[in-house]
């Protein structure tokens, strides 16, 4: 999953093991890591754009660095078109690319894909230990991300940190998570986050979830006091699972879907 795990970081290994780590893995050219097999690259086929995105991935170092099952769905999503009609368009009629904040970033797979084929101005995010690879995987796929007409910008942000929220500004059309919903002492510092970005204005979130535990339900109670949830997609489950991803929408509430299909 693209996802912040590591803001429950006594999982995880400290902020200089981490930067450490990552100063000492780079392999010398990525293409050359990746056709010898180097188990941190995995490369990603976009069909609609006839090539591969590269991530590094590092799952000894925490969740935040290996690919989840609802970062796959938004991924796929994305390369299909399925995900188009649910984007708002008032960016059209403005003339301007579209703006979309990853919360949450992970790998920066979905932030990265997002970016190439919408050729949209993405900024990915996640806690600071996690930021050194996501800025690897972007300069990794800045030729990708280019051609597409696209930008990818990695900046540190804590889910209810106000400072960190500022400094990301709220100029964005559309948001993005996945596998976001996994711990409930998170809930409510990312409710305060989507309340940030999405109340009073016209933003769209659009979530990728596999339900884990029943206590998600507490997260979909709280947040439909503040936004209109509905499912936009589902995945057929697989791999002996009774469950597949299930992606959603919120609407901040006094934000009609009416006027945001319309671009308004």
């Amino acid at each position: 999953m693209s996802t912040p795990k590591t803001q429950h970081s006594s999982t995880e290994s400290s902020d200089g093991e981490n930067r450490l780590l990552t100063s000492l893995l780079p392999p010398p050219p990525i293409t050359t890591a990746v056709a010898a097999g180097d188990p941190h690259f995995r490369r990603h086929h976009v069909n609609s754009l006839h090539t591969d995105i590269i991530s590094r991935q590092l799952p000894s170092e925490g969740l935040s660095f290996q690919l989840w099952p609802a970062a796959t769905t938004l991924f796929s999503l994305l390369d299909t078109h399925l995900l188009h009609p649910h984007l708002p368009c008032h960016h059209i009629l403005h003339r301007r690319r579209l703006r979309i904040l990853e919360l949450g970033s992970g790998t920066g797979l979905v932030g990265i894909t997002a970016a190439a084929i919408l050729g949209a101005d993405v900024t990915v995010t996640d806690l600071p230990h996690v930021i050194p690879n996501l800025e690897f995987n972007v300069l990794a796929n800045a030729e990708i991300i280019a051609a597409g007409g696209g930008a990818v910008v990695a900046t540190e942000l804590s889910w209810g940190n106000v400072d960190q929220m500022k400094v990301v500004g709220k100029e964005y059309d559309v948001i993005l998570g996945s596998d976001v919903v996994y711990h409930d002492h998170l809930y409510e510092v990312l409710l305060d986050t989507l309340k940030y970005f999405l109340v009073g204005e016209e933003v769209v979130f659009l979530m990728a979830h596999l339900k884990r535990w029943k206590k998600e339900a507490a997260f979909f109670k709280k947040a439909k006091k503040f936004f209109d949830v509905d499912v936009i997609h589902r995945d057929t489950p697989s791999d002996g699972k009774r469950v597949g991803v299930i992606v959603y929408r919120f609407v901040g509430k006094q934000i009609s879907k009416k006027k945001l299909e319309n671009g308004v």
